[in-house]
């Protein structure tokens, strides 16, 4: 039996995603775009490699906070 890890598949998802058209997109092809990042960062957030982009995030806004810009 194989099984799927859906966070890698909604990574694969991801980056597939913007490189199958050129043209323009469509309002429904930029949400549904939004949902599966949204469902892709709530299934990573409570993993070791989601907290550890989370702490790579905290330390840069507070590096951007503290230089004043």
């Amino acid at each position: 039996m194989v099984t799927i890890n859906v966070a890698v598949l909604l990574a694969v998802i991801i980056v597939l995603r913007p490189r199958r058209r050129t043209q323009a997109r469509s309002r429904f092809d930029e949400k549904l775009t939004v949902a599966i990042v949204l469902v892709f960062g709530v299934l990573i957030a409570p993993t070791a490699f989601g907290q550890g982009i989370l702490d790579v995030v905290v330390q840069v806004v507070q590096g951007v906070s503290q230089s004043g810009c």
